[in-house]
Formats: C-alpha cells, structure tokens, sequence
C-alpha cells in the first residue's frame, strides 16, 4: 500500500505540497523544517503535550453511537465528538502544539489566520495558557457573521485584525497573515490553523490532528472488538479535521475514506468551495495544491454558508488523496448542510457546527449497509452557528 500519510524530504504528497515562499520568509520556514520532527517527538514536548491534551483540552473525546442516526438511515453511526473539546473544536488540539513548538523555538509573538473563528479561539487560548502575545487575522465578513468567537478572542487578550481585501474571508486573512510573518519573521510564529500552506506546515498540523483517529481506533477496538471502521468522513475546506481523522487508517486499504466539500449554492452557480470539482493545479498560500482559479491563475472567490469551509484550495495532503482516488469527495450544499444540521439536533440533541453538519449530510447522499460501521468527525460544536441556524429555522 503506497504511504499517503507522510511527504517526502521536501513536503510532497504525490505531486502536491512543496514550500513557495518569499525569500524573507526562508530562514523560517528552513527553520522550522529542520527542528520540527525532533522537537515534537521529544520525550518533554510529548509529556507536556499529552498532559495539556487530557487535563486541559479534556481528551480523550467520546466516540458516540448515534443510536437514533443509526436507526434512520440503517447503517452503524459513531460520532467523534470533537465538539467537546475545550474551545469547542479540533482546533486546540493543533493550536496547543503549535504554540508549545514555537516556544521551544523562543518565538515571542503568535500570529494566527481564521474563517469561523475556532481556530482564532484555540490560539488565543493556547497564547493565555502560555503568556505569549497573540495577533489573529479575521476577514471582514467572517467578523461580522462568527461575532461571538471575536469576542472570545478579545476577551483571551488576542488583537483581532479584519482582513478587507478581496472577498474579506479566510483565503484573505491567510494573506495578512503571511505579510505580517513576511515583516516580522525573527520573533514571530506563524500559527497555520489547516493542512495548507508551505512544508512543513501540512505535515505539522496533521500529526497535531492525528490524535483525532488515534482515538478512534482504540475506542472501535473498546466498543465493537476492531480498530477499523468500514468508512470514516469528515468535512474539508482546507482540510485539518480530515487530516486528523484520516490519519492514522489513510494507509489500511480496508478503511475507505470520504471527504465533503462546501458546494454553497450548487457546482453551477459560481458561488461554491468545492475545490476538487472545481479546482486545477496552482499554487496557494506557499503550496502547490488544487485550487479555484481562473485560466490565467487568478483566484476565483469561494462562497460557503459555513466561514470555516469557505476557502478556495485543498491542503495537498488531501489533494493527494483525491488524485490517487483514496478518497472519495462529494459536493455538500449550502441547504444539505443546514438540513443535516437540523436533523442532528433534533434526532440526537447535538447542535453541530455547520462544518460538520456537511459531513453529516453524506449519509443522504451514498448508502452503508446495515452492518457497516461509519465514524464522522463532528468537528466542531453550533454555538457558533446560532444566528444562521435560527435564520434558516
């Protein structure tokens, strides 16, 4: 079975990944390249790093069998339920390692980009556990549409910076992100919240994620006697829910894999985030990746009715995933989502983030068999959500 869970020497899954950044920024990202592996896998980073996990993040997550989901759609549902991380999402899990790595490398400043908000969240968490000053940038639209994660944010001591170019969401922070690093390179580390971005950052935020399908395959083990499930989904934007729970069965042939993309208003509508229906190669945000662009390799913005979904390219891990047909990927709408959201909560009594109703929405969309087992990454909790939610009501 060929390896898709690791890039080569120089941050290649397959064809996609690599670093393309500016000359400013290679002294750091060389840095970081060369110490990561031996840092994270350090015997004081993991014993710090697991001890965080389990008495601050509250690890590990429950893997829940939505009996009622079950019942339904006649077919083995388990939730991974990341909604209940502290923060409210995946994100911390990344976020604390991130800023426990950056200390090590005496970095001072934490900068972070977000789309809906979690990611923001975790690192202005993680930079008030760690006294480390912390600088997140929001697009404009997202600001206004996740205001209760802004003001979590500003509550943990964080500056939040509204990005107002372009389309004033994710791809568009990431940019201020990058120039700030760009300015600020010596004291400054850059928090990537997704499998995006220059090598080694996909693989340094898969391997944070990873403890996502770390779990899940004891507990499977605990709960029906196997480690595998027969299918394992998880929404992608740029993809590091997917990453983490992919991780660890992304190499077990038996395991099949499926990724659901944003389709906002419809593959034709030219108001959509899914990027390996849409996408051709190009390179973004310092990778060479799928991307949503025009013929002469300008972006093409992306819409979602879900900020952290709403980004116009695919980390290369999953890039690779989608090429060599490992995973099968499906366009979620807009509608499917907030349908599946709605169905959650009033089946189970989980309000899910709208990210994760996307995933959520694959099982009206493909038929498991009665005995198959399916783990779906409920990525992230609904606060967030709420105002959509009781606009769609």
């Amino acid at each position: 079975m060929k390896n898709y869970k690791n890039p080569d020497e120089n941050g290649y899954y397959g064809e996609f990944g690599g670093a393309f950044v500016p000359e400013m920024l290679y002294p750091n990202v060389a840095e970081l390249k060369q110490k990561y592996i031996e840092i994270i896998d350090s015997e004081e980073f993991q014993t710090e790093f697991q001890d965080l996990l389990k008495n601050y993040v509250g690890r590990a997550t429950p893997l829940y069998f939505a009996k009622n989901l079950s019942e339904k759609y006649q077919t083995q549902v388990y939730l991974k339920r990341e909604d209940l991380n502290h923060t409210g999402a995946h994100k911390i899990n990344n976020a604390l390692g991130q800023v426990l790595l950056a200390k090590k490398l005496g970095k001072k400043r934490i900068i972070a980009e977000t789309g809906a908000g979690q990611h923001g969240v975790a690192t202005a968490t993680a930079c008030a556990l760690m006294n480390l000053e912390c600088i997140v940038y929001m697009g404009e639209v997202d600001i206004a549409r996740q205001a209760p994660n802004v003001g979590r944010m500003k509550m943990l001591g964080a500056t939040v910076i509204p990005a107002t170019s372009g389309s004033k969401t994710l791809k568009d922070a990431v940019n201020e992100a990058l120039r700030d690093w760009i300015n600020n390179a010596t004291t400054t580390h850059y928090i990537i919240g997704s499998v995006v971005g220059p090598h080694p950052f996909p693989d340094l935020v898969a391997r944070f994620q990873s403890v996502i399908s770390e779990e899940i395959k004891w507990q499977l083990k605990e709960i029906i006697g196997r480690e595998n499930p027969d299918y394992v989904i998880a929404c992608v934007g740029g993809g590091s829910n997917a990453a983490g729970t992919f991780y660890h069965f992304v190499n077990e042939e038996n395991v099949k894999l499926i990724a659901a993309e944003a389709g906002g208003f419809g593959l034709d509508s030219g108001k959509s985030a899914a990027t390996t229906f849409l996408g051709t190669l190009g390179i973004l945000h310092g990778s060479k990746s799928i991307v949503m662009q025009t013929e002469d390799g300008q972006v093409i913005e992306p819409h979602s009715i879900s900020a952290g979904l709403d980004y116009p390219g695919i980390g290369p891990f999953h890039a690779n995933l989608f090429a060599a047909k490992r995973a099968e990927f499906f366009s979620i709408t807009d509608d499917e989502a907030l349908k599946s959201a709605f169905e959650l909560t009033n089946t189970e009594g989980i309000i899910p983030a709208l990210e994760s109703a996307h995933a959520l929405a694959v099982l009206d969309k493909k038929k498991f068999a009665k005995d198959e087992v399916v783990v779906i990454c409920l990525s992230g909790r609904g606060d967030k959500d709420m105002e959509t939610y009781l606009q769609n009501l």
